[in-house]
């Protein structure tokens, strides 16, 4: 396994993005990217929460049900934090391997790709007022990147009562993975045709990252987002007869 995560402030006067990789064996580790809200107040503070939670209560120990209740524990940290001037909150993705399969959950439009042998065969569906949009036949995926309701969502850390979060699976089979995550501030910017020719090109998780990175700033506005990611390689060799 081959990691390489990064952050960057973008052109805001603060970073309300985190993100960890935390490997404990060859093939067995947790990554975890989250993106505060920035207009409820505290998004830095909701996003370290959020990513600090998994990382310090994971336990090696791989499964959509471990992931989904870690969130929840994040999600009643960051509600006990609130006050009634700081209604902080953050998205988050998170994604584990162990045992042959890898594991996710999330909440908000911070995104998980998953590539099998250089192809695209996997995304998460933001909860956004766009994607609903897509959903309804309003507007194509790719234009969810400039709907005019791509910020409102539907579901984060922090927000009132409980959270609905959703998971997945994949059991491992042999050939080569790369996994994504990513902020909307670099998926805005990066397209997924564009992810699968850097990763094409790429020698390395931090040469594909850093391929994508030079897309995002040719592209982005001088006061673009935060923008963070983690990508992960991973191969599945045969199984001896």
């Amino acid at each position: 396994m081959n990691a390489y995560s990064y952050t960057d402030i973008g052109g805001r006067s603060h970073n309300e993005d985190a993100v960890c990789i935390r490997q404990t064996g060859e093939n067995q580790f947790l990554a975890v990217l989250a993106d505060g809200l920035g207009g409820h107040g505290g998004g830095e503070i909701a996003s370290e929460i959020a990513v600090e939670t998994l990382e310090n209560g994971w336990k090696g120990i791989s499964s959509p049900a471990v992931l989904y209740d870690l969130i929840l524990q994040a999600h009643r940290r960051i509600l006990s934090s609130q006050t009634p001037v700081c209604r902080m909150r953050s998205t988050i993705v998170a994604l584990s391997v162990g045992s042959g399969h890898a594991d996710w959950a999330y909440a908000g439009d911070s995104r998980l790709y998953q590539f099998y042998n250089g192809e695209l065969v996997y995304q998460t569906r933001d909860h956004s007022a766009s994607q609903v949009a897509v959903l309804m036949g309003e507007i194509t995926q790719d234009e969810i990147r400039f709907h005019k309701d791509r910020s409102q969502l539907f579901r984060a850390l922090g927000q009132d009562g409980g959270l609905n979060v959703d998971t997945g699976s994949v059991d491992l089979i042999p050939g080569k993975y790369a996994f994504l995550l990513c902020s909307d501030g670099f998926w805005e910017y990066v397209y997924e045709q564009e992810m699968t020719v850097s990763l094409a090109k790429a020698s390395s998780p931090e040469d594909w990252v850093e391929q994508m990175r030079s897309i995002l700033r040719q592209r982005a506005p001088e006061n673009n987002d935060n923008n963070t990611a983690a990508a992960i390689w991973l191969t599945v060799p045969e199984r001896s007869k």
